[in-house]
């Protein structure tokens, strides 16, 4: 049992609780530019899977001189909420893993971190009680635990902090945690020469939501979140006959025959470089188990092998953002095996 205290003068929300067992993924883009008025995405090859995402793009500058810009990785917001449970993949501060490369050559972006709690910018003061910006893990909890009284008292008032209160079987506790939310952008200067492709690549660990058991689905019909699944998904007839077929299959020791994964991918920033438009694009989904289903919005979307499926279009406007639905058997999970 435990409990969760604020102050009732500061209205901090969050997104709604997932089911038991569930976890909530972390949605995650591709490049952004300072300045995009003149540079145009000639192509944008686009892989996602569970294990990775790779992105390689091929920009133009359309002018008759060089153009020197900022080119920004935004990472997704990490909220320091103890109701919420993100996926991260990692508990550093590259916690996805990013790397990217300009024309073949490897690029060491700088990170731009801020704390934010209730909307405002709380860096300040976490640097100054030398706390860690990134809100999980035995550092962040241990700096906290040394906090002023003072101080604490002024956090909580604030919103930055929360107090957990939980009985651990040796009586009741109370700990503080982090209540602000960690904003990470990767940035680098770049120049884009008159007239030339530029080649930019980048990849990254995504960060998978996932449910043991299904959302959308139960007792041999859809209901639940099933409205919600069906217009973010575009879940069609012949995926909805899988799904009955496969959870009338008996799962493995009792446990449900199709657990949840899902990956949500930040695809409309794409539509902030000249003419709005990107050239050539292409879409890779990997599904990683050929028995596992998949399902996403696209359009002429083919099969290209056991686990893999792939759209093409031209003068592409990315219009909405890619969110993938994955239904697995636990199995194949336990196995680690994909593909």
């Amino acid at each position: 049992m435990r409990r969760f205290l604020t102050v009732a003068a500061i209205v901090v929300t969050g997104t709604p609780a997932l089911a038991n067992d569930s976890v909530a993924e972390l949605g995650t883009g591709g490049l952004v530019l300072a300045r995009s008025d003149s540079i145009s995405m000639e192509s944008e090859d686009l892989f996602l899977s569970r294990d990775r995402v790779t992105v390689d793009y091929v920009f133009r500058n359309g002018t008759d001189k060089a153009i020197d810009t900022i080119v920004a990785f935004p990472m997704p917001d990490i909220e320091g909420n103890p109701n919420e449970v993100p996926s991260i993949p990692d508990d550093r501060d590259n916690f996805l893993d990013f790397e990217a490369t300009m024309d073949g050559k490897p690029l060491t972006p700088q990170l731009e971190q801020r704390a934010f709690a209730a909307g405002l910018d709380v860096s300040a003061d976490l640097k100054a009680q030398k706390v860690p910006f990134y809100p999980f893990g035995d550092a962040v909890s241990d700096a906290l635990a040394k906090l002023p009284q003072s101080i604490a008292d002024d956090w909580l008032a604030r919103g930055i902090i929360v107090l957990d209160e939980f009985d651990d079987g040796s009586g009741w506790k109370t700990v503080r945690r982090p209540y602000w939310q960690l904003r990470s952008t990767y940035w680098w200067r770049a120049t884009f020469p008159a007239g030339k492709p530029v080649r930019v690549s980048h990849r990254y660990k995504p960060s998978l939501g996932g449910t043991v058991g299904l959302n959308f689905y139960g007792d041999g019909k859809f209901d639940g979140e099933y409205d919600a699944y069906k217009k973010r998904y575009c879940m069609d007839a012949d995926f909805e006959k899988a799904v009955r077929k496969a959870m009338a299959a008996p799962g493995p020791e009792g446990n449900s025959p199709r657990y949840e994964s899902r990956l949500a991918y930040i695809l409309t920033t794409g539509g902030n470089w000249a003419g709005g438009t990107i050239g050539k694009f292409k879409l890779t989904v990997d599904k990683g188990y050929p028995a596992s289903l998949v399902s996403f919005c696209g359009k002429g979307v083919k099969k290209t092998g056991p686990t893999t499926f792939q759209m093409t279009a031209k003068d592409f406007d990315p219009e909405r953002d890619i969110d993938i639905l994955f239904l697995d058997r636990p199995q194949d999970l336990d196995s680690g095996k994909g593909g």
